[in-house]
C-alpha cells in the first residue's frame, strides 16, 4: 500500500484575478515603512559599544602625533581594537609565566618574561624600564 502526503501551497504572490481592496494596500505599505524604520536606525551600531576603550582619549592622543591632523572615526575605532587586541594577547602570554609561578596575579616581572620570550613582543624590550 502506498501512502499518499498532501501539502498545502500558498502562493507567494498575490493572485491576479483577486482585487485588493484600499485598505489593504494601505495596511501593507504601512508595515513595510515600519519594518524599514525599525532596521534602519537599529542597523547601524555605534563604534563606541564596540570599543571598551575611550574613543576621544585615543583620538587625542593620536592627535599629539605631529604627522596626524586628522583623525577619521573609522581610524580610531581601528587604533582602538587593534590596541585592544594587542592587549589581550600580551595579557594572556603574561597570565602563562604566572601560571608558572603558581600565581593568579599578572606581575610585572610576567610581562617581562613574556617580552623577552616571545619574538613578537621584542619592539618593545626596554619599554618597561
Amino acid at each position: 500500500m502506498a501512502a499518499t502526503v498532501a501539502t498545502a501551497v500558498t502562493p507567494t504572490e498575490p493572485e491576479p484575478d483577486r482585487c485588493v481592496s484600499e485598505e489593504e494596500s494601505r495596511g501593507a505599505e504601512a508595515e513595510e515603512e515600519s519594518t524599514q524604520q525599525q532596521t534602519g536606525p537599529a542597523a547601524t551600531v555605534s563604534h563606541s559599544r564596540l570599543s571598551k576603550l575611550p574613543l576621544a582619549r585615543i583620538k587625542a592622543l593620536m592627535k599629539t602625533d605631529p604627522d596626524v591632523s586628522l583623525a577619521s572615526q573609522e581610524s580610531v575605532f581601528i587604533i582602538a581594537k587593534a590596541t585592544e587586541l594587542f592587549i589581550e594577547m600580551i595579557a594572556k602570554d603574561s597570565l602563562v609565566y604566572a601560571q608558572q609561578g603558581k600565581r593568579k596575579t599578572l606581575q610585572r616581572k610576567d610581562l617581562d618574561n613574556a617580552i623577552e620570550a616571545i619574538d613578537e613582543f621584542a619592539f618593545l624590550e626596554g619599554t618597561l624600564d
